[in-house]
């Protein structure tokens, strides 16, 4: 019986110590599941901080399209209608590189025409050693490039074979690192291996016109094997805003206006797709209830009648902007990139002129979206949302079985949607910061089954954990939104006044969030986001708001953070400076508030506009640089230089705002 005893006593003990051992596991797992989901919630908000800041800057962008080009048209000389309907030969006279020497100084790479691939690969690696390809050269380049892009129709179609996989990539903006990875793991371009380049190669990185120069090189050399798709950062003004232009005119400061006029006209010719063995269809943004593959490869780029069809639509279109009863179809008209109003001089037998214009703002700027249907995209303020019904009409129309594209940031750098039949690639790594997403390309061999690759170029990467990595990010996307909501300190005050009635200097949480996101229009958790932003409380839970703004102030390291519109000022003085120089004269600036009263329709005399230039030149030396053009238009609490500029023409940056603002432009 001792015996028996002692085996129970034995047994209980074992089993105590089992659910000992059970209910610590429970607890760790708990633990870990909740640490799991705090870090997704993290990761989550955190990537909807980065994506929201970014779709809202592209839509202010689309707003601010027609008044840019307005701008451009009516000042800068290279623009005028007299220049876009000169013929071939003058273009090709004007970008001749033939009086370009080359010094004997100069240890950059030397290029001879035809390319060779032998060429190609030491143009790679003097990029990949920071050295500069002389201007005569990228002129020569970029020439020989936009002679072979006139020969291409709008939609490429390649076949595949036994031995053949083609590869295909997603945006680059800018980021070398990237392209050199994808070439060291998948090869270079061949005969043998068959590349897709899903468009936006430039802008937001450093290395775009890099970038270019190596694609168009590849393409010179393999022409039937390299493919360039156009995405929506392959347009002129839309490179005044983010960075491609700023880049080139560094780079190549003598040479850069004939470099980027030159760029302007190749990306007009680029192609709008690729179709893969008649199945896979890649192209950059997307597809809408209109696409329609027959009408975009029927247009004619080289029609006769081009530039008298560009002449009557653009004076149409300007016709009804101008006039003040235009109707929302009509002012939309004033969305479509350079491409799309190209597209639309040309005489297409068949095809109305607004199905043609959107099918193909569609292609460069659309996102697929979970819900059937169609409708206007209107975070990113171009194209549309689609839904898997459109997908299922249109690959069933055109006998089609995936559609490839690329235009969104994916943390993993792809994503499927639509029962697997849309792909989105994305192939810039790191792209809003150090370890914020993957990148991706994928191989498709004949069987038309994706293989998608991913990675990330920074080795910085693989030396963070994955707590670090988040951490890292949130930081970096805590900080942007927090030089944003300084930026939009006048407005926040007069919301957070709508809801202070007692004028106390406080308002409630759900008060704070209501008036921050309808000043921000970002679409964020701000209830949760709230303890990321907000120490400073007073009583009983309540924001002082007061407070909160010094407190964002306090963190606020770049001056440049204090321009509400600094994007779209430093875009206005780039069109300008003409010369490059980093000055504009006072006959400049005096010619563009003209223009700009004539476009906002204000009357400004000339007596007032020189007393505002005066005003500006704050060191006197009869001309405005970049820093002083920039301080005229600084958000402060008090009265500033401005004040008396506003007087004289009716609250300039008030207008500045409209521009944002206002649905016809």
């Amino acid at each position: 019986m001792g015996c028996g005893v002692s085996k129970s006593n034995q047994f209980h003990k074992h089993s105590r110590k089992a659910v000992t051992t059970i209910r610590a596991a429970v607890l760790i797992q708990r633990w870990y599941r909740q640490y799991v989901a705090r870090t997704e919630m993290r990761r989550r908000y955190t990537w909807n901080i980065f994506q929201s800041i970014e779709y809202s800057g592209e839509q202010a962008q689309i707003k601010l399209y027609n008044f840019l080009g307005y701008l451009m048209d009516n000042f800068t000389p290279s623009s005028s209608e007299s220049e876009a309907s000169a013929p071939l030969q003058t273009w090709e006279r004007y970008f001749c590189y033939k009086n370009i020497e080359v010094p004997e100084v100069y240890s950059g790479p030397h290029l001879t025409f035809p390319l060779t691939l032998e060429q190609a690969i030491g143009l790679l690696d003097a990029f990949r050693n920071k050295k500069q390809l002389h201007s005569r050269y990228v002129l020569q380049l970029l020439l020989e490039t936009w002679r072979l892009l006139r020969m291409l129709p709008n939609i490429n179609r390649i076949s595949t074979c036994h031995s053949k996989e083609v590869t295909i990539c997603g945006d680059l903006h800018g980021q070398l690192e990237d392209l050199l990875l994808i070439f060291y793991k998948n090869g270079m371009p061949s005969l043998e291996k068959p590349y897709v380049f899903n468009g936006d190669f430039v802008d937001r990185g450093k290395d775009s016109i890099e970038i270019l120069l190596i694609l168009f090189s590849f393409l010179l050399i393999y022409p039937s094997d390299v493919y360039l798709n156009r995405g929506n950062h392959e347009d002129h003004i839309i490179n005044l805003r983010y960075g491609f232009t700023k880049e080139v005119l560094t780079k190549y400061r003598v040479h850069g206006k004939r470099i980027l006029k030159l760029l302007q006209k190749i990306f007009s010719w680029l192609p709008l797709a690729t179709v893969i063995d008649q199945k896979v269809l890649v192209l950059h943004g997307g597809i809408s209830d209109t696409t329609d593959l027959a009408v975009l490869a029927k247009l004619d780029r080289h029609s006769k009648k081009y530039h008298e069809k560009k002449k009557m639509i653009k004076k149409m279109l300007k016709k009804r902007y101008h006039s003040k009863n235009s109707s929302s179809e009509q002012s939309c008209s004033f969305h479509f990139s350079k491409l799309e109003l190209q597209m639309i001089y040309i005489n297409l037998k068949g095809s109305s002129l607004t199905v043609v214009c959107h099918q193909i703002l569609d292609l460069l700027w659309s996102d697929p979206m979970t819900q059937n249907g169609c409708k206007p995209n209107e975070v990113r303020g171009g194209g549309c949302y689609w839904g898997p019904d459109i997908t299922e009409d249109f690959l069933n129309r055109h006998n089609m079985q995936l559609i490839i594209r690329s235009h969104e940031c994916k943390q993993e750098g792809y994503e499927f949607c639509h029962n697997r039949r849309v792909l989105t690639l994305f192939s810039a790594s790191n792209y809003y910061d150090v370890g914020s997403n993957r990148g991706a390309y994928v191989k498709m061999g004949p069987d038309l089954e994706p293989y998608v690759i991913q990675y990330q170029a920074s080795s910085m990467t693989r030396e963070l954990t994955a707590k670090q990595s988040i951490g890292r990010t949130e930081r970096s996307a805590l900080k942007v939104l927090r030089e944003q909501l300084f930026a939009h300190k006048s407005d926040l005050i007069c919301a957070f006044r709508g809801f202070d009635t007692e004028n106390a200097g406080l308002v409630s949480l759900s008060d704070w969030a209501c008036a921050v996101e309808s000043v921000m229009h970002l679409n964020l958790p701000w209830r949760m986001l709230r303890c990321q932003l907000v120490t400073c409380k007073g009583s009983d839970g309540m924001i002082d708001y007061n407070a909160w703004f010094h407190e964002l102030h306090i963190e606020q390291t770049l001056l440049e953070t204090l321009y509400r519109h600094r994007s779209t000022l430093e875009t206005i003085f780039r069109i300008v400076d003409t010369d490059n120089s980093g000055f504009i004269s006072m006959e400049d600036f005096r010619q563009t508030w003209k223009l700009l009263s004539v476009y906002l329709k204000m009357e400004i005399t000339d007596e007032a506009i020189s007393d505002l230039a005066v005003t500006i030149d704050s060191n006197q030396d009869g001309s405005i640089d970049i820093d002083e053009f920039m301080e005229a238009f600084r958000l402060t609490d008090k009265k500033s230089r401005l004040e008396r500029g506003r007087s004289m023409f009716m609250g300039t940056a008030t207008d500045l705002t409209k521009l944002d603002e206002d649905p016809n432009v």
